[in-house]
C-alpha cells in the first residue's frame, strides 16, 4: 500500500497511521514515509492525527488528503488517480463496487429479501477537501463506520468511483490466502512506450543514451536533453501509468537546469521496483540525419544496461533516417522513441 502511494506523482506526503510505541519500529523499516504518528483508539481518532501531521508537518499547504486502510493491499496508481479526479466535483470520494449477491435479512420464521439495487461496497482509498474531512471528524461521534460516514454525516457533497476486488479488505486468516490469489492474478508484464523531441542548437557534441557524441551542434532542452533516456524514462512511466517525465521533473523547476537524464532514468527505475517490477528489455530508435549513431551504439547500449540493471543483450539501440522527410530530414533536430517491458521481480 505504501509503494503504491510513494510512487504516485500526485501524491506529495505520506503519513502511517500505527500503534501507540511502535513508531520508531515503522519508521525504520518503511523509511519511504513522510511521517510515522501514533495512532488512537477509534478509526476517527487516528485519521486525526495522520491529518494533524500533514497540516503541522507538511512544507506545503495541503488542499486534498486520501484515507487508506493499510489492510487493502490491492491498491494500484489507477484508483488512487480516479479517487483524486472525483475531487474536482465532489467534497469526498471513494471506491465502490456494486453489491451483486441475493441479500436476505433474518426473522424469527422466515428470509427477508433485500433490495440491493441502490447498495455500494464501500473500499478505500477515501478521498476529501482536507476543510471537510477537518469538519467531519469533529462532528463525528467517533463511532462512524469510515470516514466517508462521518462527512455524511455533515452534508457534504460525495460521490464513488470504480472499486476493485483487488482492493478487498484482510481481517481474517483465510483473507491471506484468498489476497494472495488475487495480486498473483493480476498482470505479470506491463508494456510501455515513449517518445520524445529535441532541437539543435549551436554547440559541438549531442548526449545520447549518457554517450557524447561529436557534431556541429548540440540539442537544445532543459536538462543535457539526452532525447533516447528522455523517450525511455517515458516508456517506464507509461509502463507504471503514473505519468510521463514532465510529471515527475517539471522543466520549469531549475534544479533540473543541466541536469544528466541518468537521474531521470534511475528515478524511473527506482518507481518500478516499488511497484514490484523490474525492466526485462527495452528498443530505443533514434531518429536523425546526424550524427551517425552506428559507431557509438555499443557504447550507448552498455551505458543503458548499466542503468536499467540488465544485460547488455536486453537493450537494443537502433537509429534511423526519414528519407530527408520532416523537421529531422532537415537536420533541425533528433527524435527518439522506445518501447519497454516490466516484468514481476524476482525475489
Amino acid at each position: 500500500s505504501l509503494a503504491a502511494f510513494v510512487a504516485h506523482p500526485e501524491i506529495s506526503s505520506v503519513v502511517l497511521v500505527v500503534p501507540q510505541g511502535e513508531e520508531d519500529q515503522y519508521a525504520s523499516e518503511f523509511p519511504r514515509a513522510s511521517f510515522v504518528v501514533a495512532g488512537g483508539k477509534t478509526r476517527a481518532l487516528s485519521v486525526r492525527a495522520g491529518l494533524d501531521a500533514l497540516l503541522s508537518r507538511a512544507g506545503e499547504p495541503v488542499q486534498r488528503v486520501l484515507v487508506h486502510d493499510a489492510a487493502r493491499p490491492g491498491v494500484d496508481a489507477a484508483v488512487i488517480s480516479s479517487v483524486i479526479a472525483a475531487l474536482d466535483d465532489h467534497d469526498g470520494a471513494a471506491p465502490a463496487l456494486a453489491v451483486v449477491d441475493a441479500l436476505k435479512r433474518t426473522s424469527s420464521e422466515t428470509l427477508l429479501s433485500v433490495d440491493r439495487s441502490d447498495l455500494w461496497r464501500v473500499q478505500t482509498p477515501q478521498g476529501f477537501r482536507i476543510d471537510v474531512l477537518s469538519k467531519a471528524l469533529d462532528a463525528s461521534d467517533e463511532g462512524a463506520v469510515d470516514d466517508l460516514a462521518a462527512a455524511e454525516a455533515i452534508g457534504a457533497k460525495l460521490g464513488l468511483v470504480a472499486g476493485s476486488e483487488r482492493l478487498a479488505k484482510v481481517t481474517y486468516p483465510e483473507d491471506f490466502a484468498r489476497m494472495e490469489t488475487l495480486l498473483g492474478a493480476s498482470p505479470q508484464v506491463r508494456m510501455g512506450t515513449g517518445f520524445d523531441v529535441h532541437a539543435f542548437e549551436p554547440g559541438d557534441h549531442v548526449t545520447l543514451c549518457g554517450v557524447k557524441i561529436p557534431h556541429s551542434a548540440k540539442l537544445k532542452g532543459h536538462s543535457d536533453a539526452d532525447v533516447a533516456w528522455h523517450a525511455l524514462t517515458d516508456a517506464i512511466f507509461g509502463a507504471l501509468a503514473l505519468g510521463d517525465i514532465g510529471d515527475h521533473f517539471p522543466p520549469s523547476e531549475p534544479e533540473w537546469a543541466g541536469a544528466p537524464s541518468h537521474i531521470f532514468l534511475e528515478k524511473a527505475v527506482v518507481m518500478a521496483t516499488e511497484c514490484g517490477l523490474a525492466v526485462s528489455n527495452c528498443d530505443l530508435t533514434i531518429i536523425c540525419e546526424a550524427p551517425k549513431v552506428k559507431p557509438h551504439r555499443e557504447a550507448m547500449r552498455e551505458r543503458t544496461a548499466e542503468i536499467l540493471g540488465v544485460p547488455v543483450t536486453c537493450v537494443s539501440v537502433k537509429a534511423t533516417t526519414t528519407e530527408g522527410l520532416g523537421f529531422t530530414g532537415r537536420g533541425e533536430g533528433i527524435a527518439a522513441q522506445a518501447a519497454v517491458v516490466l516484468s514481476a521481480r524476482q525475489t
